[in-house]
């Protein structure tokens, strides 16, 4: 049945002169042209008021989520539906006798709302992610990987929701089609699943977190994870250079996290140097007036000479230059403001070899951060460098031509 006021705008075209023939294409598209209007006013009021009431209303709010909806214009696109009722719901009432455009049109109607349905859930879960991040939890544990599966999956589902109703099926009968494309679409989807897979297990086990320093030698990789996403890890390296990685390597391959260094609020400092074993010696009696004057050696050196009293068979030859050494750099260690004394402090020799005989200094420093680290690392060693000469002690290192230089001359 054609409604009352196509009757009468048919009758009017005819009387007109308006071939019969003409007759139907004419109010067809004089009818769809009225929608648009109708809809395009609708729109244009919605985007007016309603949106511009919203946006003030969270401009003035104290709180952040409403101001992060409105950014993500998820109200924006909302508003959308008003006009697409208003297409849907005249070009049922005014399209009538007119089937095959009606159904055009509600079909066309139909398949948008789907899309901004989409694009709605986009913004919603964009806004839920981003509101996400403002809570103190959001660095330890990111839902970004999350939000881009659910995206991905809404994106699927509406995108085949469309085509059921543009082809008029039946959205049982497309997914059970694409049962037997499963094989395809794991393919297709690969490093989405593997992305997905690692994501979890990422955040279920705590392994990674934005803020994280990194290194990973197996891809040359050595700075701070700056961004997790569904598919790839974001890293800034030292050099400021950008490197994208797959979220799953960081469940296959191997890598350090220092992490541990921040929050045990202590770094390590494992270095070595090496002393030439033919510096080393015993410290002659009347030398050791000489090192109890240093406030760092006298307590120990007064402790030896009561023990080599005590037991006849130890005598001050007993102490050598490069123990007092290293008793020496255990106390200036444990003097140091900016070593933990909590921590493992161990001045050591290592095994010796023909680069000499190691001495290492294992300590941990307060600071974690790579600059002041560096610094007291330095401090430490330049102090080393310096102080040896005064034990009687020589670095080794392997001759220069400036060395066979000096011994052919």
């Amino acid at each position: 049945m054609e409604s009352k006021i196509l009757l009468a705008l048919k009758d009017y075209l005819v009387q007109l002169g308006v071939s019969v023939s003409y007759v139907d294409i004419l109010i067809a598209g004089i009818t769809f042209v009225a929608i648009m209007l109708t809809a395009w006013l609708a729109d244009m009021i919605t985007k007016k008021t309603l949106l511009s009431i919203i946006s003030k209303i969270a401009a003035k709010s104290k709180t952040i989520w409403d101001d992060i909806l409105v950014e993500k214009k998820f109200f924006h696109r909302l508003a959308h539906f008003i006009p697409i009722l208003v297409v849907y719901h005249m070009s049922g009432e005014a399209l009538k006798g007119l089937e095959t455009v009606r159904h055009i049109v509600q079909t066309a109607t139909l398949a948008y709302a789907v899309f901004m349905g989409m694009r709605v859930f986009d913004a919603f879960m964009s806004s839920a992610q981003e509101i996400y991040n403002t809570l103190p939890n959001a660095r330890n544990r990111s839902i970004k990987g999350y939000v881009q599966v659910a995206k991905i999956i809404v994106y699927f589902i509406g995108s085949i929701a469309i085509l059921a109703i543009i082809l008029n099926k039946s959205m049982v009968g497309f997914f059970t089609g694409l049962g037997a494309m499963a094989a395809v679409l794991t393919l297709v989807f690969k490093d989405a699943i593997l992305g997905f897979v690692g994501g979890v297990q990422l955040t279920a086990n705590d392994i990674v977190r934005i803020g994280d320093w990194i290194e990973m030698p197996s891809r040359n990789i050595d700075g701070t994870v700056t961004d997790i996403s569904l598919t790839t890890v974001k890293v800034q390296n030292a050099d400021m250079t950008i490197t994208n990685i797959p979220t799953y390597s960081l469940v296959t391959d191997s890598f350090y996290n220092w992490r541990g260094v921040d929050d045990s609020g202590g770094r390590r400092i494992k270095r070595s140097i090496f002393i030439d074993m033919k510096s080393v010696k015993f410290v002659e009696p009347g030398q050791l007036d000489k090192f109890r004057q240093v406030e760092l050696l006298d307590k120990f050196i007064t402790r030896k000479m009561e023990e080599a009293k005590e037991n006849p068979l130890g005598n001050a030859r007993g102490m050598t230059n490069i123990g007092l050494f290293r008793k020496y750099m255990e106390a200036y260690l444990q003097s140091h403001p900016l070593i933990r004394q909590d921590m493992t402090l161990v001045v050591r020799q290592l095994q010796p070899s023909e680069n000499g005989l190691p001495i290492e200094i294992y300590v941990f420093t307060k600071e974690t951060k790579m600059k002041a680290y560096e610094e007291i690392q330095s401090e430490i060693f330049d102090h080393i460098l310096a102080i040896l000469p005064e034990f009687g002690l020589r670095v080794f290192q392997n001759p220069t031509g400036e060395d066979f230089h000096k011994l052919s001359s």
